[in-house]
């Protein structure tokens, strides 16, 4: 039987067994950015949907596209950047400009390559976190660092430079956070052999890696709009479940005879944010039901290898109750700044989700032609949740893992 790595393995086990990268964590490193043909004619399209969408002709130009066999697109980087493509497109011609004429199905001829190359790969056909985020990079200067200066994305939507800034922010908040995934065989090797101070300086790594998290998602508002975002290409990150727009979900022709319904791309498809979680014994089942059940379910959103670490992971040793049976004030202060790490990270998307969706949505319902306030669809999450209060529901469950000193 093949053996599978545990979270005690060493690091490069995991990094084999769990696809997890050393550098950019869960993200996938260096991404290809080019299809061969015939599928550089998906390219052509993804390339171009800002401009095609602004003229009109996004829905007329995938209309016309061939049906392409998705048998010559061999190896993981080359299927996850065709995956890429067709999510774009997909999102494109089902929001078009965004003004309400939605369309209810997709066309067979994205339709099928796209559901077959998602199956291959383990992922639902819609846009994900893991597409957008994990898989839309580059750096400009290959031999320059992993900086916001040094990278752009490969495919934008339209809100000009909006999706660039949504999306790299995104991503640097990833691989800061993720550097700290290294220490996973570490704090297990240290839990096994009862070591208090190398699970200690584990642990203010960790915190660390949060901390410098956090310091690079305040770059958001250097780099994103609010009305940009909530105006233009929070549409385009939309799903069909939950949506009012799409009640019943999109139909995938030649694929189903009934319209299926996925959730849009979401900061809860991170797999980084739900593994400190497991790590720190962070029990969000013990929260709200709904909120719970939604992060279970966003793990389907997830590449099947990260959500078998998280799995893992979970069968794991207990961090948090090693930390409680030795009753240590240094260790339990380790601990619980891990976690105060995590519930700032937590603090702060509350204020960008006020920020960047309910202030926007405050302001479009004052605007003389709406007499209406904010719509259910306006103050939700792209993953279809009621944001606010999935996020507190979250927070609260995070800051209840703290430990009560002696």
């Amino acid at each position: 039987m093949a053996h599978k790595a545990s979270p005690m393995a060493s690091f490069s086990e995991i990094s084999k067994e769990y696809h997890i990268d050393e550098y950019v964590g869960f993200a996938l490193p260096n991404p290809q950015e080019e299809l061969p043909h015939p599928y550089d004619a998906w390219v052509s399209i993804a390339k171009n949907l800002p401009v095609l969408i602004e003229n009109g002709e996004l829905r007329a130009a995938v209309e016309k596209l061939p049906m392409f066999s998705i048998d010559d697109l061999s190896g993981h980087k080359l299927q996850r950047l065709a995956r890429l493509v067709l999510g774009y497109i997909t999102m494109a011609y089902v929001w078009d400009q965004g003004d309400g004429d939605v369309r209810k199905v997709l066309p067979r001829n994205i339709a099928i390559p796209y559901c077959k190359l998602s199956e291959k790969l383990g992922l639902p056909p819609i846009l994900v976190y893991a597409d957008c985020v994990l898989a839309n990079w580059k750096k400009t200067d290959p031999n320059g660092p992993l900086s916001y200066e040094n990278m752009d994305i490969l495919f934008s939507f339209p809100g000009e430079d909006c999706s660039k800034g949504f999306f790299l922010i995104s991503l640097l908040v990833e691989i800061e956070a993720a550097k700290a995934i290294k220490d996973i065989p570490s704090i297990f090797k240290a839990l096994e052999h009862q070591d208090q101070d190398a699970l200690h300086k584990a642990l203010l790594n960790i915190t660390s890696c949060l901390q410098k998290a956090l310091k690079v998602f305040k770059q958001i508002h250097d780099c994103v709009q609010p009305d940009q975002f909530f105006s233009v290409l929070r549409i385009y990150l939309s799903g069909w479940k939950g949506n009012p727009q799409l009640p019943e979900g999109l139909l995938y022709e030649g694929v189903s005879d009934i319209p299926k319904k996925f959730a849009g791309g979401s900061a809860a498809q991170s797999s980084t944010f739900q593994c400190f979680d497991v790590l720190l014994g962070i029990n969000q089942n013990a929260g709200e039901a709904s909120a719970a059940a939604f992060l279970q379910e966003m793990r389907t959103y997830m590449p099947p290898a990260h959500q078998k670490f998280l799995h893992s992971l979970e069968s794991g040793p207990s961090v948090r109750e090693f930390v409680l049976s030795k009753n240590d004030g240094s260790l339990t202060t380790a601990y619980n700044d891990c976690v105060e790490a995590m519930v700032s990270l937590r603090s702060y998307h509350l204020q960008i989700v006020s920020k960047y969706i309910l202030i926007p949505a405050s302001r479009q319902s004052k605007k003389p032609e709406t007499s209406e306030e904010p719509s259910e669809m306006e103050s939700k999450g792209t993953g279809g949740t009621d944001l606010m209060k999935f996020l507190r529901n979250v927070r609260g469950t995070t800051e209840k893992a703290l430990l009560k000193k002696d």
